[in-house]
């Protein structure tokens, strides 16, 4: 008798993007799927959009009280996951740190993600553990790019 291999479910993902560069969605679908086999969820409906710091600032203010624009924000809504991604913010932090925009862009869906998924970063032990989640999803995508807590 041979055994079957484990079918992976399939992705939900819906995902508009607004942001300048765009970000190919084959792309950004290998980073919600890298993120959630991390996480073991891999069957979470995720819902993204990509937009500038300006509709950030809007939808950081209507939602949060801020109304300052940020790079991400997630929110864990009817079992899935919803985020929001700056990629003006993502555009700018690239540049300065010296690598790729779409390293950025994904790493700010890989932390929004975390988040939804239980990661937290209030307090000095669970940012370690949750710089060390990014880490890992980022080296398994294969992606150079500066971690946050070695930005100046």
């Amino acid at each position: 008798m041979t055994r079957k291999a484990a079918r992976s479910p399939r992705l939900q993902l819906d995902v508009v993007d607004r942001g300048k560069p765009r970000t190919p969605r084959a792309f950004v679908a290998r980073v919600v799927r890298a993120t959630l086999a991390f996480a073991r969820r891999p069957a979470l409906p995720v819902s993204l959009l990509l937009t500038d710091d300006a509709e950030m600032a809007d939808l950081h203010g209507e939602w949060l009280g801020d109304a300052t624009p940020t790079d991400v924000m997630s929110f864990a809504i009817d079992d899935g996951a919803e985020l929001v991604v700056s990629v003006t913010t993502a555009r700018r932090v690239a540049r300065a740190c010296g690598h790729a925009v779409r390293a950025e862009v994904a790493l700010y869906i890989v932390h929004g993600l975390l988040h939804v998924l239980g990661h937290d970063d209030t307090t000095k032990a669970a940012r370690a553990r949750m710089r060390a989640a990014e880490r890992v999803v980022m080296q398994r995508l294969g992606l150079d790019y500066t971690p946050v807590d070695a930005r100046a």
